[in-house]
């Protein structure tokens, strides 16, 4: 079981996955700008696609603000593409099906479900400097909210739009 824990300051696990088209896409090609990565349990599930659209929703006032967002889940390429398209979500969903990068993060592991303890994805979000640096690890971050929380912890609410 991964005990891992980031805090501001650690170096942001590298890493290389494949996005919904099966092309590579590497931490490392993303060094000059802010990144958020933020890890979900499974693509077209309720919180997650909630999740999603708030993302998609924000995306281009966090571009704008010089963040990239990646979102990295154990799915498939193929159900990743199906839910870019389902839910028309234009930014870069990366597949982890061996947990590698996940378990880099401390994004997988125990948690309850419904009472239970169950091992799986830790609804996670990290941003992620231009030295590839990080400066926030969220963990058990909840779907709904979670994007407003963030802009304001990114001070990117200041400004009214």
């Amino acid at each position: 079981m991964t005990d891992i824990r980031l805090t501001p300051g650690d170096p942001a696990p590298e890493f290389t996955l494949p996005d919904a088209d099966g092309s590579p896409v590497s931490l490392s090609s993303l060094r000059g700008q802010h990144v958020i990565v933020y890890f979900y349990p499974a693509a077209m599930t309720p919180g997650c696609t909630t999740q999603a659209c708030d993302f998609r929703d924000n995306l281009a006032s966090l571009q704008t603000a010089g963040y990239t967002v990646l979102g990295i889940s154990p799915d498939a390429p193929a159900k990743l593409a199906e839910f870019r398209e389902n839910d028309s979500l234009t930014f870069p969903l990366l597949s982890d099906p061996d947990l590698g990068v996940l378990k880099a993060y401390g994004a997988y592991g125990e948690k309850k479900l419904y009472g239970k303890t169950v091992t799986g994805v830790l609804r996670s979000t990290f941003v992620i400097d231009p030295d590839g640096k990080i400066v926030k690890a969220m963990y058990n971050v909840k779907a709904t909210g979670h994007v407003a929380k963030l802009r304001r912890d990114l001070g990117l609410d200041s400004a009214p739009d």
